[in-house]
């Protein structure tokens, strides 16, 4: 692309000869290639403009820059915000794909990847191909692509929009962290529609307190325009008083609030599953889920609402919910045909871990134990709140080490015990989370159930910068290959 094209329209001061081509961006010194425009950004860690000799070294064509002091042999953009300029720059180059596409996104801070996985269903049954951004995968129709984060940088958001469109994708269902928006990942995204799932704490080691998380999160919802939809669960009220002021476009409302659009009720939890109607505009659609738990009905009931505002047939959607077996690392059980049941969970929030102990207790015959630790390099605001939620919910609490990061495991450890010493004398610290598995496993009996919770579909625990494969669900059957056939 024509360099003056690239950047047509950015708010920036251009230093240099325009009359060049471009051959792509980066924001990797190390992913360079010849004719590439650099964007230097300032990371948390490291900051790009330390990388820019390395960058032109390797070819760069031109630069963008945040630093008024830099000085090169190729053009250079002065920005404010590099990371908006990356966004800018990287839908123009791609030709703004999303706006050929419908993009929904899903942003709140538990249920996103189940609501997203939903709707995936729903439209795929309509027979459109859907592309998929989130946690346990980005998907492009049938073809998964790896990903490090929720959200993506902006550069490969509007890459993969572009494959997308190029594939014949029509559908986008897309996660949206608050990370995503505080850093203008998705800065030039076009959304057809947004949902908000719910807000409890998380993130505070990047947000300086609730309402901030809060206000991250109302930026998607500020940023819609035309006929997008803002889709708001009303049973968090709180949240959704804010979401209202910001948003300018039509709000649907979903919940059990009296009030709610799109409302739950005759609401029948079993150990299988859960039933409920969905009373909307004087019209009843019946649901039934093979995920149990309170909070399958809220993920099933946003998604339905997003499909029946987009015009599915309301049997449809009804059908597709129906035939959702689960989704991966979410309330997902490891049976090997022994006499008690495992549980593997992503829950990684005190409400997250809460909404499935509580949906485990109504099930067990036994006892309940849980298995659980908190991430290295996050929250740690939340470590002693998730203790105390496992010692109150639990029988027997296990606690572990989960993604220690850069931190030592006996810190974080350390930093969770106060919250279960308040509320149990019954519990277990086994730092090695293999053994802790282990010992879980083997503590239980006929009529149990054990939780294992904080990496679900995780196939992989990162240690002080090494990444090793750890998946809870192998780890499982391995106990249990010990027992019985599996």
């Amino acid at each position: 692309m024509h360099f003056v094209n690239l950047v047509g329209g950015l708010k920036a001061e251009i230093v240099g000869k325009t009359n060049i081509d471009i051959s792509g961006i980066a924001y990797d010194s190390r992913q360079v290639n010849p004719g590439d425009l650099f964007v230097a950004i300032p990371g948390f860690k490291t900051d790009g403009h330390q990388f820019i000799n390395q960058a032109v070294s390797s070819g760069a064509a031109a630069l963008v820059v945040t630093d008024r002091n830099v000085r090169a042999d190729v053009p250079v953009v002065y920005v404010d915000n590099s990371r908006k300029a990356l966004a800018f720059l990287a839908a123009n180059f791609y030709g703004h794909p999303s706006h050929a596409l419908k993009v929904f996104g899903v942003t709140g801070t538990n249920g996103k990847t189940t609501t997203c996985h939903l709707l995936r269903e729903v439209f795929s049954q309509q027979g459109y191909k859907v592309g998929v951004m989130g946690t346990i995968g980005n998907w492009l129709g049938t073809q998964r692509m790896n990903t490090a984060r929720t959200t993506p940088e902006s550069l490969e958001i509007q890459k993969m929009f572009r494959d997308m469109v190029d594939s014949g994708v029509s559908h986008v269902v897309m996660e949206v962290s608050s990370h995503a928006l505080e850093l203008h990942r998705v800065d030039q995204v076009n959304f057809r529609s947004a949902v908000f799932t719910n807000l409890s704490q998380d993130h505070l080691d990047f947000h300086e307190n609730l309402e901030e998380y809060l206000q991250a999160k109302g930026k998607l919802f500020k940023g819609l325009t035309g006929d997008a939809l803002a889709i708001i669960n009303m049973d968090d009220m709180g949240s959704f008083r804010h979401l209202q002021e910001v948003t300018q476009v039509p709000i649907i409302t979903y919940g059990r609030h009296k009030d709610a659009i799109f409302k739950a009720e005759n609401i029948v939890l079993s150990r299988d599953g859960v039933t409920f109607d969905i009373s909307y505009r004087e019209q009843k659609l019946p649901v039934a889920l093979h995920t149990p738990g309170l909070f399958s009905v809220y993920n099933a009931l946003a998604a339905a609402t997003v499909a029946l505002e987009e015009g599915v047939e309301p049997g449809a959607v009804s059908s597709a919910l129906a035939d959702v077996l689960g989704v991966s690392g979410r309330f997902q059980r490891v049976d090997c045909g022994q006499e008690f049941t495992v549980i593997v969970d992503y829950a990684h929030t005190p409400d997250s871990l809460k909404n499935i102990l509580v949906t485990a207790e109504e099930f067990v015959s036994g006892r309940l134990i849980t298995v659980f630790g908190c991430g290295g390099d996050r929250d740690k605001a939340k470590r002693p709140l998730m203790g105390e939620v496992a010692a109150k919910n639990s029988d027997l609490t296990v606690v572990t080490s989960d993604n220690p990061r850069s931190e030592e495991p006996e810190d974080i450890i350390s930093d969770i015990l106060p919250g279960v010493k308040a509320y149990t004398e019954n519990y277990r610290v086994i730092e090695d989370r293999r053994q802790a598995i282990h010992y879980a496993v083997s503590q239980a009996k006929a009529g149990d159930m054990v939780v294992i919770a904080g990496k679900g579909h995780e196939t992989y625990q990162e240690i002080k910068g090494q990444v090793f494969p750890f998946d809870d669900r192998e780890v499982v059957k391995d106990v249990l290959r010990g027992q019985i056939s599996c």
